[in-house]
């Protein structure tokens, strides 16, 4: 009874600061002074209502005042380089608890105390995550901001950790607004109604997204995946109806991963994903032995026509170029039969692209980073996976096949890891 009664003025409190002391003006000058406020004000209630009040002013903002608003933010809490500087001094010199607590705070500055005190609004996580959503987009104009960033991805990553996720397969029984959600969320195979959606959540198939408590009805991640005969091979075959005396499943393959929010970009949680989902597979059924996936190519379609024609030469040779420089132009279409006629000059050029082509000692292709960063190989160079539009502007209907060796995969992702060592297929060291 006593902690209802602190609860209940508590709220209390914070209506009548809402209402009373909050300033009416939503403007960009106002969001700022409240922002300030925030990070001044210690009471709780008082929070409460300041979060709330600048999350509905934010939202009002035009696209050129959320920027400036960014920008500002930017400015107001970053840490001081000068008196990190000082306090590190310092530290140096007497080497104490204290002074190094003291500098931590220095050096971070307050940008993040911001965007914690900013979750306390209603729906404050939500609201965050869309905030995010907003800066990712500035900081591909402004790149100063990527420090306000790298703030937000810091407790993303520690708000929305696997640990706290909630996995669920998704079935015909889940509730319709999350399924309603996951056909417009599946950007790469399009999910053209309830009735496709029913296919992909079939007796051979299986469906999985990680959901966080404060956003129960929200999929953060979801995997779809086809129990096959070996590994897939075309993306039309597996979302096709399923057929009488369908050969026996011995695969696990996993043919789309969509991340849902934006604004979560860089949080890592695909990889946590695949491993949870093979485990829940292993249980579920052991007649299951292989886990790998038929992947997306996306980028290397417009890397084929951007590159200089020179250097497509150095990689196949004059001869072999001529007969696949048919991709540099605009003629392409389903199904042209040059594809099958030069495929091999074709594979040989895709694996160059997934394994010579790199940022950084990685590979270009983010899909390929992905998969080889959670310890897989390469295992084929599958033509034709994709016969649609979508298919043939990314990759001109080019697909990966990833194999996941369970006995390897911390040897695999060790290797890729510290030496940059590319694992892959005897299908593929043929065309290396």
């Amino acid at each position: 009874m006593f902690l209802k009664k602190i609860i209940n003025s508590i709220a209390d409190a914070g209506k009548e600061l809402l209402h009373k002391t909050l300033p009416i003006k939503k403007n960009l000058e106002t969001l700022l002074e409240l922002c300030d406020d925030l990070i001044s004000y210690k009471g709780v209630a008082s929070g409460i209502a300041i979060a709330r009040e600048i999350s509905e002013i934010y939202l009002s903002l035009s696209k050129e005042d959320k920027k400036k608003f960014f920008i500002a933010v930017d400015e107001k809490f970053k840490p001081n380089l000068e008196a990190a500087e000082k306090k590190s001094l310092e530290f140096i010199k007497n080497k104490n608890t204290n002074t190094l607590k003291e500098l931590s705070s220095l050096a971070e500055g307050n940008r993040q105390e911001f965007i914690r005190r900013m979750n306390m609004a209603p729906n404050g996580t939500a609201f965050l995550v869309s905030m995010r959503e907003d800066l990712l987009r500035f900081v591909l104009e402004d790149s100063s901001l990527s420090n306000l960033d790298e703030d937000f991805r810091h407790l993303f990553r520690s708000w929305f950790n696997p640990g706290f996720l909630r996995l669920e397969r998704i079935t015909w029984d889940t509730k319709a607004a999350v399924l309603e959600r996951i056909i417009s969320y599946e950007k790469v195979h399009k999910i053209k109604d309830m009735t496709d959606l029913k296919r992909r959540l079939d007796e051979d198939r299986r469906f999985y997204a990680y959901f966080h408590p404060v956003l129960p009805d929200e999929p953060l991640i979801f995997v779809q995946v086809a129990f096959t005969q070996g590994l897939a091979s075309s993306v039309q075959d597996i979302i096709k109806p399923m057929t009488p005396n369908q050969p026996k499943a011995d695969t696990a393959t996993f043919y789309s991963i969509s991340n849902c929010q934006q604004g979560l970009t860089s949080v890592t949680l695909g990889n946590f994903l695949i491993k949870r989902v093979v485990y829940e597979i292993q249980q579920e059924n052991p007649k299951i032995k292989h886990f790998g996936t038929l992947s997306p190519l996306p980028g290397f379609a417009e890397w084929v026509n951007y590159i200089e024609e020179n250097k497509l030469r150095s990689i196949l040779g004059s001869e072999d170029y001529e007969k696949v420089k048919f991709l540099r132009s605009t003629e392409i279409k389903i199904g042209d039969p040059r594809i099958i006629e030069h495929k091999k000059i074709i594979k040989k050029l895709t694996i160059h692209y997934l394994i010579k082509e790199k940022v950084n000692d990685k590979p270009v292709n983010a899909v390929t980073r992905f998969h080889l960063g959670n310890g897989a190989s390469i295992e084929n160079i599958v033509i034709n996976g994709n016969i649609s539009d979508y298919g043939y502007n990314e990759s001109f209907g080019i697909m990966v096949n990833y194999i996941y060796h369970l006995d390897k995969l911390e040897k695999i992702h060790e290797e890729y890891i510290s030496n940059h060592q590319i694992s892959y297929s005897d299908k593929i060291k043929k065309y290396v």
